[in-house]
C-alpha cells in the first residue's frame, strides 16, 4: 500500500496518505486566484464542469467566458486577452487543447511569447473508456518543441494548487499537463513548489535513478518498496518541470548513475524520456531505460488495465528495472 512507502530523505515535504483528484485540486487553485487576482480569467470550451474551471466561475462570472467547442478560437481570444494585461488560463482536454489549438498556440501564443497558461485536462489514459480519441499520449512532445513554452506536469494536490499559483506569477506562455486521475497524495504542507527545480523524494543507495512525472510519481515510489526486497534501492526524483529541465540536479545524479530510468504517463517519443536522453546525450551518456507508451496509441479500458499493459503498474516497473540492472 502506498501509505505504507519510505519517507524520501531530505526537508521535500512528503506525506503519502489521502486521495484526490487532479482537477478538483485545479478547481480549488482557481478559486484562490480569483480571489487574489483580478488580472487572472478563465477561458472554456464546454469542459468547465469536468476540468472544474466552474469553480472559478462560481465566485467570478465576469471574468470566466465559455466559446463552445472551438479550442481554436479560444486560444485567439486568450491571446487577445494577454495582449490586454490580463492573464487568462485556457482550458480544454489535453487531446484537443494541444491538438486542436496547436496552430493558435503556436503562431499567436508562443511566438510573440504571450503570457497565457494552457491546461490540458485528463491527459493520459485517465479518460479511460474514452478510448484513444480522448488520450492523449503526445501533448507534452507538442508543447516541449515550442520555444519558449514552459511544461509543467505536477503529481498530486499541493504540488497541483502551487504549481497554478507559480504559472500566474510566471510571465511567459505555460503549458499545465493535468491528470483526470484520483491520486495518492506524496507532499505534506511543508512542500513548496519550485518552477523548474526537480525534487528528490527518495535518495537510495543503489546506482539506479528514476526521473518521474504526474502520476507515475507514485507508482515510482510503489515500486522501490519492490525493488528493495530484491536488494535495489533507486533513487527517485519528481520532475515537475519538464521544460525548462532542471539540467543541474539530473546531471548531478546521473554521473554517479549506472542506469537511468524515466517513468511517464506518455509517449516515451518527445516526453520526459526524450528531454533527458538529450541532455545525457550531450553531457554525461548513461544507459537509459524508458518507462512509458512504446509508439502506440491508447484504447477503451480502465486505467489500471493499461496501465497494466503498458508497463506502468508499480509491479511492471520493478520488474523492467530488475532486468535492466542483471
Amino acid at each position: 500500500m502506498i501509505s505504507s512507502m519510505i519517507r524520501p530523505s531530505g526537508n521535500c515535504g512528503v506525506k503519502i496518505m489521502s486521495k484526490t483528484e487532479i482537477r478538483d485540486a485545479y478547481g480549488k487553485a482557481l478559486v484562490r486566484l480569483a480571489l487574489s487576482n483580478p488580472d487572472v480569467v478563465v477561458v472554456d470550451v464546454d469542459v468547465s464542469k469536468p476540468i472544474r474551471s466552474a469553480e472559478f466561475e462560481k465566485v467570478a462570472p465576469e471574468r470566466h467566458f465559455n466559446f463552445g467547442i472551438a479550442e481554436g478560437n479560444m486560444m485567439g481570444v486568450a491571446a487577445g486577452l494577454a495582449l490586454s494585461g490580463k492573464i487568462p488560463f485556457a482550458n480544454s482536454f489535453a487531446i484537443f487543447a494541444a491538438g486542436r489549438g496547436y496552430e493558435q498556440i503556436r503562431n499567436s501564443i508562443a511566438s510573440p511569447h504571450l503570457n497565457v497558461k494552457i491546461v490540458g485536462s485528463h491527459a493520459g489514459f485517465s479518460p479511460r473508456i474514452d478510448g484513444a480519441s480522448h488520450q492523449c499520449l503526445e501533448d507534452i512532445a507538442l508543447m516541449r518543441v515550442l520555444p519558449g513554452m514552459t511544461v509543467i506536469q505536477p503529481c498530486d494536490e499541493r504540488e497541483t494548487i502551487q504549481a497554478i499559483q507559480a504559472a500566474a506569477e510566471f510571465k511567459g506562455p505555460v503549458y499545465i499537463r493535468l491528470s483526470r486521475s484520483r491520486v495518492e497524495d506524496v507532499y505534506d504542507d511543508d512542500y513548496r513548489f519550485e518552477l523548474g527545480k526537480a525534487v528528490v523524494l527518495h535518495e537510495g543507495e543503489s546506482a539506479v535513478v528514476m526521473f518521474a512525472s504526474g502520476t507515475m510519481v507514485q507508482r515510482s515510489l510503489q515500486a522501490v518498496e519492490l525493488l528493495k526486497r530484491k536488494g535495489i534501492d533507486p533513487t527517485v526524483i519528481n520532475v515537475h518541470t519538464i521544460k525548462p529541465l532542471d539540467q543541474e540536479t539530473v546531471l548531478r545524479f546521473a554521473e554517479k548513475a549506472s542506469l537511468i530510468v524515466t517513468l511517464e504517463e506518455h509517449s516515451v517519443i518527445g516526453g520526459l524520456g526524450g528531454a533527458i536522453a538529450e541532455l545525457l546525450a550531450a553531457h554525461c551518456p548513461r544507459k537509459q531505460l524508458f518507462i512509458g507508451v512504446h509508439d502506440q496509441f491508447g484504447e477503451t479500458g480502465t486505467v489500471e488495465q493499461l496501465f497494466e499493459k503498458h508497463g506502468l503498474t508499480a509491479e511492471k516497473i520493478a520488474e523492467s528495472i530488475e532486468k535492466a540492472t542483471l
